[in-house]
């Protein structure tokens, strides 16, 4: 399965309710909200040292590595990144914040598994990891994320 589609798959399930948290914001909102998320964090290393730093190592080193993914629960979520993040988030994006942290426990997995493909962060720290993996598209991510899942 290619990335667009584990990652429409995953945002999918998080917004229909269909994962392991009922996320309850549409697909698109999800992804958006995972991006935004990657940048406040200062990219993908400074999401997984705060996720880890949460508390949350053993589950984000599953992800990272080559293994099976742990799942993690919107309330972890919300403990190792604080509410205030996902509120602000989840008010930006039109939803709560437990629906906030329901999608975003759905799809962080996948992401940072598909993020970091040979079981490391990225060397230049992860920041362009997303648009690097898909291709090099240029800024319209979302745009194009949002297109497949119209599909």
């Amino acid at each position: 399965m290619s990335l667009l589609n584990s990652l429409a798959s995953a945002a999918m399930n998080a917004a229909t309710g269909q994962g392991q948290n009922s996320g309850g914001l549409d697909a698109q909102s999800v992804m958006q909200m995972a991006s935004k998320l990657l940048e406040q964090s200062g990219g993908l290393q400074g999401l997984v040292g705060k996720l880890q730093s949460g508390g949350l190592g053993d589950v984000v080193s599953s992800w990272v590595g080559t293994g099976a993914n742990q799942a993690v629960s919107g309330e972890q979520l919300q403990q190792a990144l604080g509410g205030d993040v996902l509120g602000q988030l989840a008010q930006h994006f039109g939803g709560n914040t437990q629906a906030a942290a329901g999608g975003l426990a759905d799809l962080l997995p996948g992401l940072i598994d598909k993020l970091t493909p040979n079981g490391q962060l990225p060397a230049d720290g992860g920041a362009n990891a997303l648009q690097s993996l898909l291709g090099g598209q240029g800024g319209d991510v979302m745009g194009m994320l949002g297109g497949l899942l119209k599909r």
